[in-house]
């Protein structure tokens, strides 16, 4: 099926310059890699850790988790990554958590989650945000905090909760309600009443387009497809893909890092997944566009959904995880964060990130064994796939001389990804590190690579490696 999508070629006229280049883009090659093992040296002098990471399973916003707070849902990851890997609350010097869609009434949420879930009161913390990559941001904070000898002991992740979005008075209401309780006199009361008119009561949402532009993700995502000539069958089939292998990865047992969570009053335990749905082919062509009407490809089933869900992961030195009687998933090794056009690459980061993260580490693809990308929409991970196969893009753009290739897709998401797992904003990071982490020890590979884009046009890249003692429970 990854072969079929990757080799499908389209070939209608095109209006856009990208268009017009990748229409008669190449297939890409699917070819088996061998796993040379390659180590990387220690940059920091700390020798980094992963010790363990956690996340709730991801719900479809609305669904079981709709009567909490995001700083309860965090609360089971923080509780959660403690009773994994057994490690005191003392232990840990510092949480950095990360969150997209603040709750007002909790605003340091990396504090209030920290203290629900029974963390001293001494331990500080505090909440990241960088859109998509906000527990990316959050990891490699921590990373940093370490290197620098400044704490020895992080617990970083994140948290969205897409349920219960804080929604506000629009400004004129706002500015009406702060003189209202500056008025004294009578007179000034009654002066304010007057100025009342109907549309004050119109509230205001939380953006879902871009500051910037104005447009939404979607409308962003099906202009980057439609760019990039990745057509309705190809996202539809890359959809049905990660569903499958999603759904596969499951019932093998190998979601590992996923924690049960009882809500109160709801008679069961959560313990999976609920928005993994393989369907077919046809059921998914009868779907009509999301964003641009009538001939936008990105639709429901292409695209990941709002999410609720929770994550946390406990980083440290190896010295330190070894005098703790820990076994560590991985070593963080190298990461970057880029940043692009917010308008006409939003949604690009994977493609810029990936070849500035592995130059950095003095990596190839080849050197690769486990592949990890967000998948925020179908015909986002084809473009960026097709921007990193394209000589043509990487001189135009990238500023360099040649393409950086496509990874093997055999090692790619293997276990599903956002668009089946769901993605809850800032918990995504840590999942695609755990499931690298994890994968890596399955499928006896050595190097794992993640990448994710974000609002903004921003996106990261990290190269994690496997720990000689790592297990994939």
């Amino acid at each position: 099926m990854a072969s079929y999508i990757l080799k499908s070629i389209v070939k209608r006229p095109a209006t856009l310059e990208l268009a017009q280049q990748f229409g008669g883009l190449r297939a890409f090659s699917v070819g088996t890699q061998l796993n040379n093992k390659k180590t990387l040296a220690d940059k920091t002098g700390k020798n980094i850790v992963l010790v363990d990471g956690i996340r709730t399973p991801f719900l479809l916003s609305g669904t079981d988790y709709s009567k909490l707070m995001p700083h309860d849902l965090a609360k089971e990851a923080l509780a959660g990554i403690l009773r994994k890997t057994g490690v005191s609350k003392e232990v840990v010097d510092y949480v950095i958590y990360g969150t997209v869609i603040q709750e007002v009434k909790t605003a340091n949420v990396a504090r209030e989650a920290a203290l629900a879930a029974g963390y001293s009161d001494k331990t500080p913390a505090h909440t990241v945000t960088m859109a998509c990559i906000s527990s990316n941001v959050a990891m490699t904070t921590a990373i940093g905090l370490i290197a620098t000898g400044a704490y020895e002991v992080i617990v970083a992740g994140g948290v969205e909760f897409m349920s219960d979005v804080p929604i506000r008075h629009n400004r004129k209401m706002r500015s009406l309600m702060m003189r209202a309780n500056k008025a004294k006199t009578l007179q000034q009361k009654l002066g304010l009443l007057a100025s009342f008119r109907p549309n004050f009561l119109i509230p205001e949402l939380p953006a879902v387009s871009e500051f910037s532009s104005g447009e939404t993700m979607g409308h962003s995502a099906d202009r980057l497809a439609a760019a990039f000539g990745a057509s309705r069958k190809e996202q539809d089939e890359f959809a049905l893909r990660s569903h499958t292998l999603a759904q596969q990865a499951f019932e093998k047992g190998y979601f590992t890092d996923m924690i049960p969570v009882k809500v109160p009053g709801v008679d069961k335990v959560i313990d999976r997944d609920n928005g993994i749905r393989v369907s077919t082919p046809e059921q998914l062509a009868k779907l009509k566009p999301a964003f641009i009407k009538p001939h936008g490809t990105i639709t429901p089933a292409n695209a990941s959904f709002l999410t609720d869900g929770a994550s946390a992961a406990l980083i440290t030195t190896e010295a330190k995880a070894k005098a703790l009687g820990l076994k560590p998933k991985a070593y963080l090794r190298d990461f970057s964060f880029v940043s692009q056009d917010p308008i006409n690459q939003l949604l690009l980061g994977p493609a810029y990130a990936t070849p500035v993260v592995l130059e950095k580490a003095g990596l190839t693809l080849k050197d690769i064994d486990v592949w990890e990308f967000h998948e925020a929409f179908a015909g986002q991970i084809l473009a960026n796939l097709k921007a990193m196969d394209s000589d043509w893009f990487a001189q135009k753009y990238m500023n360099r001389k040649s393409k950086v290739g496509t990874p093997d897709m055999n090692k790619f998401n293997a276990w599903g990804g956002s668009l089946s797992i769901g993605h809850p904003f800032a918990a995504t990071g840590i999942r695609l590190a755990m499931h690298t982490a994890n994968r890596l020890v399955r499928e006896n590979g050595q190097l794992g690579l993640v990448a994710a884009c974000a609002a903004g046009g921003q996106g990261v890249g990290m190269i994690i490696e496997r720990h000689p003692e790592a297990t994939a429970n």
